[in-house]
């Protein structure tokens, strides 16, 4: 309990998990079914379907959520400064209490750096998997 990194970084985990499981569920959801009845026609367990189709079917989705859980907890960071996370926070609540816009700049373009940069990279991942 109380406050610091740790509770930053719980909370931060905890509101990740949401967009990752829906757009799982969503993913392996949306496989048609005439793959899903192929697949067990041939004698494939229920594990083996998950693993072999559903899976990489949904991996583009599941990608997705995790995309956005990313790039969302990078500006939710910022904000983890409030609790005693430190992090980029710091320089801009400084500068707000400060009346200092540098100071805020300084913590702000950093972090919207840092999700962009992040953004790009699930993106170069995501047409990895794609392109498999």
């Amino acid at each position: 309990g109380g406050i610091g990194e740790h509770t930053a970084i719980i909370c931060l985990v905890l509101y990740s998990l949401l967009p990752i499981l829906r757009n799982t569920i969503v993913g392996i959801t949306t496989v048609d079914i005439p793959v899903r009845d192929a697949a067990i026609a041939m004698g494939m367990t229920d594990y083996q379907l998950l693993r072999l189709v559903e899976l990489p079917l949904a991996a583009p989705a599941i990608l997705a959520g995790i995309r956005i859980a990313l790039v969302t907890n990078i500006g939710t960071a910022v904000i983890a400064a409030v609790i005693g996370g430190g992090g980029l926070g710091v320089l801009i609540f400084r500068g707000v209490a400060s009346v200092d816009t540098l100071e805020i700049l300084a913590g702000a373009i950093p972090a919207a750096v840092l999700a962009l940069v992040a953004d790009a990279g699930m993106n170069v991942i995501e047409r990895r998997i794609r392109t498999r």
